[in-house]
């Protein structure tokens, strides 16, 4: 192809665009700081005092927000904490206009202790509380469960099993009451295997039970409660059908919906997190754009390019070292496929796809913590899953969903144009 003479300058600046925007995204998104706003003015906040006090840290919480725009515009945490400060601008009725101060936190004065039945959880009207809002004479509803732990693995609502990439930021759930939002960072580097560093739910607000409400954890930061920090789902009369529960401090929270009949439980494990879900299978299915629903992990699982083959894996690990009876000393960040098989075994005694994914982790990543990853994951789903029958998944006992391939060879599609246009560029740009 010719191209005239103006045409090289503006493709030159066009490739110096995109490869400084590739350069500069994935760092901008790793030093969002949007927590560290949120904490400052709910500190400030914690103990009653002036209304003008009250608006005085609210225009130093909005001030702060906005210096994290460029860094966080991708972050669900940020869009959330913007829509909140305009919502207590209007109810405070305060001015966008007025002193700022750096927020100072304040003791907060001792808790007063309750009465043993003041906390008794408010269920009503009953259509806060999911099951008793169920026709009288209708059969029970149908639980699924959703997973997500290690390096990291999927189980779906559909009970697929999957080993994926999902590098970055992947939305796992996305219906008309909640969405639910992971980042997944790489184990090592140079390698396709990631763990989630950071989880963010959004609760919509729900008629006349809970207001809108965000929970965001990261690495060594688990809350024990919502981003506003409440712990439970407002000021309605259902409130308290949304609730956080800390079970062990900065590991172990569980988050029970009983308007929609839901419970999460988040976990840190080592240096990562994991989540698991069980909801009712219509919340999961009450989705409010039926035609972008492939694009949700625990639905339809990971696109069919972002997976692993971690049987394909195991098979080059044993051939490699032997099943232990290779040379002295081979191993795979410090871990031969023998004594990965044996310290996994310590907590995962049969041999299904969570002692797998335990064996995958240990070889593809060395960090031991993998291996209570996938224990806990395991645990979940005892707890979480209404099946008890497919408590253990088995490498014959999962499928993909059709749906799900398609879409993943739709972005495989995608992904080869972009990549060869990305080509083209570069070498217009030489």
């Amino acid at each position: 192809m010719v191209m005239g003479k103006g045409a090289g300058p503006s493709a030159l600046q066009v490739c110096h665009f995109v490869v400084l925007f590739l350069c500069l995204y994935p760092a901008a998104t790793l030093q969002c700081k949007i927590l560290k706003c949120n904490s400052e003015f709910w500190a400030s906040t914690s103990s009653s005092g002036p209304e003008e006090e009250f608006c005085t840290a609210l225009r130093a919480y909005n001030n702060c927000v906005r210096r994290t725009a460029r860094t966080c515009r991708g972050d669900l945490a940020y869009h959330s904490a913007q829509h909140g400060i305009e919502d207590l601008m209007i109810q405070h009725n305060c001015s966008k206009e007025g002193p700022t101060t750096q927020p100072r936190a304040r003791t907060p004065p001792p808790p007063v202790q309750p009465p043993p039945d003041i906390n008794v959880p408010s269920d009503r009207p009953e259509v806060c509380h999911y099951e008793r809002s169920l026709p009288r004479n209708a059969a029970p509803p149908n639980f699924t469960h959703c997973g997500f732990f290690g390096d990291p693995h999927l189980r779906t609502f559909n009970d697929d099993f999957q080993t994926c990439k999902v590098e970055g930021a992947w939305p796992l759930i996305h219906n008309k009451y909640l969405s639910v939002q992971v980042t997944n960072t790489p184990v090592v580097p140079g390698s396709s295997a990631t763990a989630t560093s950071k989880l963010t739910i959004i609760f919509k607000d729900f008629q006349e039970c809970v207001d809108q409400k965000m929970y965001h954890a990261e690495t060594d930061e688990l809350p024990a409660a919502f981003a506003d920090g409440s712990k439970n789902g407002g000021d309605r009369h259902g409130a308290n059908t949304l609730r956080i529960v800390e079970k062990v401090p900065g590991q172990h929270v569980e988050i029970q919906a009983r308007y929609i009949g839901t419970t999460f439980v988040v976990r840190q494990v080592g240096r990562y997190l994991t989540f698991a879900v069980r909801m009712p299978e219509e919340v999961v299915h009450s989705v409010e754009d039926q035609d972008n629903q492939d694009l949700y992990l625990c639905l339809h699982g990971c696109p069919a390019n972002q997976r692993i083959d971690f049987r394909t894996f195991r098979a080059h690990a044993a051939e490699s070292h032997g099943l232990g009876r290779g040379r002295p000393g081979t191993s795979t960040h410090g871990f031969t496929y023998q004594s990965a098989m044996a310290k996994c075994k310590e907590r995962l005694p049969v041999e299904d796809l969570y002692f797998q994914s335990c064996v995958f982790d240990l070889l593809s990543s060395g960090d031991i913590n993998f291996t209570l990853a996938a224990y806990y994951a395991f645990e979940d789903v005892k707890m979480l899953h209404s099946n008890k029958d497919k408590y253990h998944l088995f490498e014959g006992d999962t499928i993909f969903s059709s749906a799900s391939e398609n879409w993943g060879f739709s972005f495989l599609i995608i992904s080869l144009v972009v990549v060869q246009l990305w080509t083209d560029m570069c070498f217009i740009c030489l």
